[in-house]
C-alpha cells in the first residue's frame, strides 16, 4: 500500500493539501512554534515596556517593591500578571525546544509512514498552561512581597533581606535531588515519549501538561530570581534563560552545582550589602 504522505495530498482541495504538507513534517511545525511563541513573549514584553512615564513608574515600583509610591491597583496587578505571563514565554519556551523537536521527530517519523499524529502545537499548549499557571502564583508572590517588605523596619533592608535569601534558596535548590531529578527528564525526553505515545489530542496535550511539570520542577526556584531582580529586567531575563537553556543541553551536574554555589554567594553579598549600607 503506498504512503500517502509520499504521495503529496493531491486529493485533497488547495488549501487542505497546503495543511497537509505542512502538518506531514511536524519537525518544523515544532521549531516555527517555538521561535513564534517566545518572540510573542519577548513582543509583549517590549510593548509593555514602551508604555506611557507613570505605568512605567508603577510597574517599576510594584516589581521592586515600592508600594509607597505606587499604590497597588487592579490595573497595576494586571500588568504584573501580564509581564509574568510574557516572561515565561519568552523565557521558558527557548529552554522547551529541545523536548518539542524530540516529540516533532518522532511524529514526523510517525508521518512519513502515514500514521496518524497529532501536532506538536498541541503539546506545546499543555507545556505552556503549566507555565501560565506558574506564572498566576509568581503574579500573587510578587504582589504579596510588595505589601511585605515595608513592614517592619528599614523597607531597604528587608527588601535586601528578602532577595538574599530567595537567591540562597535557589543556590541550595540546586544541589536537591528533586532538581536533578526533574533536570534528567528534561535532558532525555525521548524516553518519557517513547513510552507514553499517543495519537490522541487530548492524550498529547497530557503529555504537554506532564513535561511542563518536569520543567516546573526543574526552574521554579531560578524564575522566582526575577521576584527581586525585577520583571522588566531584560538582560538578567536573558542570562536566566541562557543558564536555563544550557542546564537542559546535558552540560552535567557539575555545571548545575556551580550555578548554586554562585546563587548562595550573591544572595550572602546582596543581604550583607543591605544591612551593612545604610
Amino acid at each position: 500500500m503506498t504512503d500517502r504522505v509520499d504521495q503529496g495530498f493531491d486529493y485533497l482541495p488547495p488549501a487542505a493539501a497546503g495543511l497537509g504538507h505542512v502538518f506531514a513534517r511536524p519537525k518544523w511545525v515544532a521549531a516555527a512554534c517555538v521561535v513564534a511563541l517566545a518572540g510573542l513573549g519577548w513582543l509583549a514584553l517590549g510593548v509593555i515596556a514602551a508604555g506611557n512615564t507613570s505605568l512605567a513608574a508603577a510597574i517599576d515600583a510594584i516589581c521592586h517593591g515600592s508600594p509607597a509610591a505606587a499604590p497597588l491597583t487592579v490595573r497595576g496587578a494586571v500588568l504584573v500578571a501580564a509581564m509574568w505571563a510574557a516572561m515565561v514565554l519568552a523565557m521558558m519556551l527557548p529552554s522547551a525546544a529541545p523536548m518539542i523537536l524530540t516529540y516533532a521527530e518522532i511524529a514526523d517519523t510517525a508521518a512519513r509512514k502515514g500514521e496518524p499524529v497529532v501536532s506538536p502545537l498541541v503539546l506545546a499548549a499543555g507545556y505552556t498552561m503549566v507555565w501560565l499557571g506558574f506564572a498566576a502564583v509568581a503574579t500573587l508572590a510578587q504582589l504579596a512581597l510588595t505589601r511585605l517588605a515595608p513592614l517592619e523596619g528599614n523597607p531597604a533592608i528587608t527588601r535586601a533581606l528578602i532577595s538574599g535569601a530567595i537567591f540562597v534558596g535557589a543556590g541550595l535548590y540546586q544541589f536537591s535531588a528533586l532538581k536533578h531529578a526533574c533536570l534528567t527528564q528534561c535532558r532525555s525526553p525521548f524516553p518519557f515519549f517513547f513510552t507514553h505515545w499517543t495519537t490522541a489530542a487530548r492524550g498529547v496535550f497530557r503529555l504537554g501538561l506532564t513535561q511542563g511539570l518536569i520543567c516546573v520542577g526543574c526552574c521554579w526556584a531560578i524564575m522566582l530570581l526575577m521576584l527581586t531582580i525585577g520583571a522588566m529586567n531584560v538582560i538578567w531575563m536573558a542570562g536566566l534563560g541562557i543558564v536555563m537553556t544550557a542546564e537542559k543541553q546535558g552540560t552535567g551536574q557539575r555545571f548545575s552545582r556551580a550555578i548554586g554555589v554562585a546563587l548562595i554567594a550573591g544572595g550572602v553579598i546582596v543581604a550583607a550589602a543591605g544591612i551593612a549600607i545604610p
